[in-house]
């Protein structure tokens, strides 16, 4: 599943495509793709004709399009605009540009664009993402630091760790609150946006700990090596477009990202770890699998 840095790609492509254009039209090829939007796909369709698109906005692993309302840009005088939500699942994209033979026979939603220009396809071959129009509301979790608006369906989601409303402290606090393992901590999304299986692991090798060892252990500085870790790791990342193990994670152009040439422990079973040599070790995890360096990692002696 595309993590954080997957989706911060896209929204960077979105914005340089996307914001200031005026919607035409949307076309609804597959129901599924639009399920979370209550009132079905025709609503879906008649709700985003004749809104323009303002800047794109992201929080872990969503991503969203601020809408114009007939009174003004979203969010203005204090009153909660609309917004089309995306969650790109296993295998969804945003695509801009013309239709692509090769992905046509998975497109699931078109959206053309009043200036005849590109337009922007959401194909999905699993269909287990999904788009709906939602409402903006006050964001709950990042106070004065964070985007102000968020879509309602989301509030509730933790803060990511390249946000600057994202608070270090709270989290360390939150950590000690826990009685559960650190890698299903970063898992947590109440917690921690963004962070999923790849980037867990690959945090955990920058942090030197093991996946399963018991937050209420954890000290401060601990705690700052995992976000610093996740931090770097995910910086890295987006500078190379991502992590694509194949076609189905791509940008608004459909080229893929390169980062899986430079995962330290992540998919790495029994190759030497690049700091001491050691064979990377897997792990059954939560029906997944878990990556780590046996010496660098140790194991604590109580597990979670």
């Amino acid at each position: 599943m595309p993590e954080l840095p997957e989706v911060e790609v896209v929204r960077r492509g979105l914005e340089s495509w996307t914001a200031g254009r005026t919607i035409a039209s949307a076309e609804v090829l597959h129901p599924r793709s639009v399920r979370r939007h209550a009132p079905g796909p025709a609503d879906f369709a008649g709700r985003l004709a004749g809104r323009t698109v303002h800047p794109p906005r992201r929080r872990g692993k969503y991503l969203w399009l601020p809408l114009s309302t007939p009174d003004g840009p979203a969010g203005e005088a204090g009153e909660p605009g609309e917004a089309l939500l995306a969650h790109l699942g296993m295998s969804g994209q945003l695509l801009v540009g013309e239709p692509d033979r090769e992905r046509e026979k998975h497109l699931r939603v078109r959206i053309a664009f009043a200036d005849g220009g590109r337009d922007l396809r959401f194909v999905d071959q699993r269909t287990f993402g999904h788009l709906l129009v939602t409402d903006l509301v006050p964001d709950a979790v990042g106070g004065e630091k964070g985007p102000g608006l968020v879509p309602a369906p989301i509030v509730h989601i933790a803060a990511d760790p390249l946000e600057d409303a994202f608070d270090a402290e709270a989290f360390f606090r939150a950590l000690r609150r826990r009685k559960t393992g650190i890698k299903r901590a970063l898992l947590d999304q109440s917690l921690i946006s963004g962070v999923g299986n790849i980037y867990a692991d690959e945090a955990l090798w920058r942090a030197r700990l093991h996946w399963g060892r018991p937050t209420e252990t954890m000290t401060r500085a601990e705690a700052a090596r995992v976000l610093e870790g996740a931090q770097e790791v995910m910086e890295a990342a987006l500078a190379v477009g991502g992590t694509s193990f194949d076609s189905l994670y791509v940008d608004v152009n459909g080229d893929s990202g390169y980062f899986e040439r430079s995962l330290d422990a992540y998919g790495r079973r029994d190759e030497p770890c690049r700091r001491c040599g050691t064979p990377i070790r897997r792990d059954e995890f939560m029906n997944r699998s878990s990556y780590s360096c046996p010496v660098c990692q140790p194991r604590p002696r109580r597990m979670r």
